[in-house]
């Protein structure tokens, strides 16, 4: 079991939030939504999405990577259903990001732009590859990251949950921890807004064992004093 913790803020400008996040260690799930919409449609749609996750992993005879793809397919399920069904709901969608633990191994399936990262011994890295118009078609047009963070299209998806029926999961597997190693899941209301080597910096910094409390507030704080422009969402793993 992995010692877990989530912690989510408006942000300084957005004046609710769209984001939701759910921990369940003995299930050994983790999951985090970035909703988009009118009104409270993304709050519908980011909170729909995880608890739909939730509880078809509870209800899975299997826990496995099955399981898990099931899952968010299920989500989106959900998320198109109750759009279809309230006219203020229409064009509702979420990003999705879960993590699930499978004997030693940690299973992690996304949609959108919501990241997961690995900290070890050794580097900060992405695990996973944003359904973005900047990942797959700036970059490859050559576009500079300088370009990128100012280009219009910046922020819009290329999949998100309760886009379409046709949904294109990213799915990683092999995943495996020693102790101490962390995996950062957050919302682009921190990944897009503080610098890798400053999420990396704090991850790293105090003793070893410090509350992960601390670490997803300074995380948060550090996206707050860079402005906030974005819902901010933290769920970090550690483990023993």
């Amino acid at each position: 079991m992995l010692e877990a913790c989530a912690l989510s803020d408006k942000g300084c400008v957005r004046p609710n939030n769209e984001d939701y996040s759910q921990i369940e260690p003995e299930m050994g799930l983790y999951v985090l939504a970035d909703g988009m919409g009118g009104a409270k449609a993304g709050e519908r749609a980011s909170r729909l999405a995880v608890e739909t996750v939730s509880e078809s992993i509870l209800a899975a005879r299997n826990r496995d990577s099955q399981a898990l793809l099931v899952a968010m397919e299920e989500a989106n399920r959900r998320v198109l259903e109750a759009a279809a069904n309230d006219p203020a709901l229409e064009g509702m969608g979420t990003t999705l990001v879960a993590a699930l633990e499978v004997g030693d191994e940690l299973l992690i399936a996304s949609v959108g732009d919501s990241r997961a990262y690995l900290l070890d011994h050794a580097s900060f890295r992405a695990i996973t590859q944003d359904q973005s118009w900047v990942n797959e078609v700036g970059r490859p047009l050559g576009l500079d990251e300088e370009a990128l963070r100012t280009h219009p299209m910046r922020h819009v998806l290329t999949m998100a949950i309760g886009a379409g029926a046709a949904l294109e999961i990213n799915y990683y597997q092999g995943i495996r921890l020693r102790p101490g190693d962390m995996v950062l899941m957050c919302s682009d209301g921190l990944h897009g807004v503080v610098e890798e080597g400053r999420i990396e910096a704090i991850l790293r910094d105090g003793a070893p064992g410090e509350p992960l409390e601390k670490k997803c507030r300074g995380l948060i704080e550090a996206a707050r004093d860079a402005g906030g422009p974005d819902n901010i969402t933290a769920v970090l793993l550690r483990a023993a």
